[in-house]
């Protein structure tokens, strides 16, 4: 089996050569196409990602001249992709790229093909659980099925799911999005431990003070609904 992981990398000039070391050291464990999406960053990180990656094997480059969102930048490594299962990850290595490993392996040795794999966070501070079950409940509220951890990583699934996603969000909804539908898809659900590592490099939105998260949550919580609306109007059951 192949596997098409994609990784957008926007702003991440202090990281894109640590990670691409790292994944090209796995890149013998498995059949991996590792998808690297340059999303459009205003920094240096274009530069090295051409110079890091100009030796490396089953490596991908996607380039997008404008960022048009995080899940924009998914969206055009999937479209670029061609692994029986696909997946993704982030660059800044939070979340170990292991991680994506011990999900291939476990995918190895399932008889079910039609599972979606998404991690659960460990070790993170009470706030962050806080913002999490609250997110959580609400995009269980919106989308009518129970979901947990929603922004969680690694992601994933086999390829048959991207032909029932229909028009995938360019913003941070893509994360529930495309969780929302594998359960409607009546998908195996496999959550499995992640533990987060602190940022090496630069400084997430997520992460620059309560006011930045309460705004993210906002702007998440007012695009699932739009989301779960626009369903509702074009006459799809939830």
């Amino acid at each position: 089996m192949k596997y098409s992981i994609v990784i957008p990398c926007y702003n991440e000039e202090d990281n894109v050569e640590k990670l691409i070391n790292l994944l090209s050291s796995k890149s013998d464990l498995y059949d991996i196409e590792w998808i690297i999406v340059e999303n459009g960053s205003k920094d240096n990180t274009r530069n090295l990602l051409n110079k890091i990656c100009e030796d490396k094997k089953n490596f991908k480059l996607v380039y997008i001249d404008e960022n048009q969102g995080y899940g924009y930048g998914i969206t055009k490594g999937l479209e670029n992709s061609n692994g029986d299962y696909v997946g993704w990850l982030h660059a800044d290595m939070q979340v170990s790229p292991d991680s994506m490993i011990e999900v291939i392996k476990l995918n190895e040795i399932s008889k079910n093909k039609k599972v979606f794999y998404k991690g659960s966070r460990k070790n993170r501070k009470f706030i962050e659980h806080f913002f999490t079950f609250f997110m959580g409940v609400y995009a269980t509220l919106v989308f009518q099925k129970r979901l947990y951890d929603i922004g969680a990583i690694p992601v994933l699934f086999d390829r048959e799911l991207i032909k029932k996603l229909g028009k995938i969000p360019y913003d941070f909804t893509i994360e529930t999005y495309v969780y929302y539908i594998a359960k409607k898809e009546n998908y195996e659900i496999v959550r499995f431990p992640v533990y987060m590592n602190e940022r090496e490099s630069g400084l997430s939105s997520w992460n620059r003070g309560l006011i930045s998260r309460i705004k993210l949550s906002w702007q998440l919580m007012k695009g699932l609904l739009k989301i779960r609306l626009n369903k509702k109007t074009n006459g799809e059951k939830i």
